[in-house]
């Protein structure tokens, strides 16, 4: 546990339903330790009794009026986890007033206000911290360390993979869940910009590609089973300004829910790490399967630490621009392509659950895209290659399928990267563990 502030920070949140639940429960832990206290909660309707449980005796003030509850409460920092369009104004509106900040993710919806974003903390000179916790385990460093001491031999190329399960309850939880705009604002709720944004930008950051000038191109293949704006099965390549490759292969429509990993491909083993439970697995030439489960510093925690012991922030905004080179990549892109009936088929309802649709050999061809690092339609998904109907503008063909939309930095098309050579000595990865029991680290904004 790092040494105790004299005074604990005074925090304001920002979006205490949905995914702020654990946000809340997080401040309430440091808050027990003393390192924090909860001085407001922003909310359209006001928390009641029960969610504050956690709290009784020592209540925040609550208010729908951001602005005024920093003024009021004298927070110094402030969480902010809303929907994604909301991201730029509120953290603009906390930085004017010199108030620290740990900003969810996906940081904004465009890179216009991203761009806002890094101008209005540099010009206030207040701490950003940016919520991808993944940046946060022991395991990125260690893995870094793997890869410059020659581990896995000569890198060549980084591959993300995420099949997860979304029903279509989870669709309908807030009026801009699934959509890619409302009106003439972008929102931008896709697969790959939030519910497994973490995969993407993990990928980039063990490449040490995060930042925007990292990125040379990026190309997508958007798709949707269900019946709205955004995508829920996609893939992604980015061109990094080293030259090596890294993909996303991901759903919200798989057969069955699995971890999500990055696998770094080396010419003579690979490393996968499965990062929302810190595990990471070394397979290599001449050497037995090495695994390790790291530990994790909490990005609330390290941005206390930040303020009051000068610690280095580990997710600081301009980290992610590589993402949000992803994420602009996918608002320019075209309208994601509804899958063809017969792709997908729909689980029924239960008890617990709402109707969900499942995309037919989905798990396998996430996987494989991210052990091959290409796109759905190299991999022959019959939904995805040329020969399918309206396919998106701008692609580029490579043999008997095409890619997806290519976007520069500049604007200017490029050719697909080369695919992973398929006889690489790699070892498909390890089927996931048993997640850990605590806070998961990748959930939708709410």
């Amino acid at each position: 546990m790092p040494s105790l502030p004299t005074t604990p920070v005074p925090i304001v949140l920002a979006g205490a339903r949905g995914h702020g639940r654990w946000h809340l429960a997080n401040i309430r832990r440091l808050q027990h330790q003393g390192l924090v206290r909860l001085a407001g909660v922003c909310e359209l309707k006001p928390l009641d009794d029960g969610e504050l449980d956690a709290f009784a005796g020592e209540l925040p003030e609550q208010s729908s009026d951001f602005g005024a509850l920093l003024d009021s409460t004298g927070a110094r920092a402030a969480v902010i986890c809303t929907p994604i369009q909301t991201h730029a104004e509120l953290a603009l509106t906390a930085a004017g007033r010199g108030v620290h900040l740990l900003l969810e993710k996906p940081p904004a919806a465009t890179r216009a206000d991203f761009e806002r974003i890094l101008a209005g903390v540099r010009d206030a000179g207040v701490a950003c911290q940016v919520g991808f916790q993944s940046f946060g385990s022991h395991a990125v460093p260690a893995i870094r360390e793997l890869v410059r001491t020659g581990a896995i031999g000569t890198v060549r190329g980084y591959g993300a993979a995420g099949a997860w399960v979304r029903d279509e309850a989870y669709y309908r939880r807030a009026p801009w869940a699934g959509r890619r705009r409302i009106g003439d604002t972008d929102v931008v709720d896709g697969v790959l910009t939030n519910p497994l944004a973490h995969a993407v930008a993990t990928a980039l950051e063990l490449a040490g590609s995060g930042t925007a000038q990292d990125v040379v191109a990026v190309e997508t293949e958007l798709f949707r089973a269900h019946g709205i704006e955004a995508d829920d099965t996609s893939c992604v390549r980015i061109t990094t300004a080293s030259g090596v490759p890294v993909t996303a292969a991901v759903t919200l429509c798989a057969e069955q829910a699995g971890e999500p990993y990055v696998i770094v491909h080396g010419d003579r083993g690979r490393i996968t790490f499965w990062y929302k439970q810190d595990r990471v697995l070394v397979q290599r030439a001449g050497h037995g399967p090495e695994e390790a489960v790291h530990r994790r510093t909490d990005l609330l925690e390290n941005l206390v630490e930040h303020l009051v012991r000068d610690a280095s922030l580990l997710v600081p905004p301009h980290r992610t621009g590589a993402f949000m080179e992803v994420v602009e990549a996918v608002r320019t892109a075209d309208e994601p392509r509804a899958l063809p009936d017969d792709a997908w088929y729909t689980v029924p309802a239960t008890a617990s659950a709402a109707p969900r649709r499942v995309v037919r050999g989905i798990d396998g061809l996430v996987a494989a895209g991210a052990d091959t690092l290409t796109l759905f339609s190299e991999l022959g998904a019959p939904w995805a290659t040329r020969s399918c109907p309206e396919f998106p503008r701008g692609v580029a063909a490579s043999g008997a399928a095409a890619s997806g939309v290519v976007v520069s930095r500049e604007g200017s098309a490029l050719p697909p990267s080369s695919a992973l050579d398929p006889t690489a000595p790699d070892a498909a990865p390890s089927p996931a563990l048993e997640p850990r029991t605590g806070p998961t680290t990748e959930v939708s904004s709410s």
